[in-house]
């Protein structure tokens, strides 16, 4: 089960995610599903489309169960399943 203390070691294809800060502040407020993650981007599924965004750009808030947690993307730039402690 996902909580706040352990998000970043799960699966987060599937979360509505959002930009709450970077140094862009164009891209501040953007969200929408993740639909895909590579090791240092993820895919958001938005109301415009696909669109990537680098990890370690930006803090992410991240919606789940009913809650949310906000995480600095530098702590994400590993591959999920590199995250999660699976070997490949």
């Amino acid at each position: 089960m996902i909580t706040r203390d352990n998000i970043a070691s799960h699966e987060l294809i599937g979360l509505h995610a959002e930009i709450v800060e970077s140094g862009n502040k164009q891209i501040v407020g953007v969200h929408g599903k993740v639909v895909d993650e590579t090791k240092f981007m993820f895919t958001l599924d938005t109301q415009k489309g696909l669109k990537r965004f680098s990890k370690d750009s930006a803090s992410w808030k991240f919606a789940f169960n009913n809650d949310e947690a906000v995480l600095v993307g530098a702590k994400l730039t590993k591959r999920s399943y590199e995250r999660m402690g699976v070997k490949a």
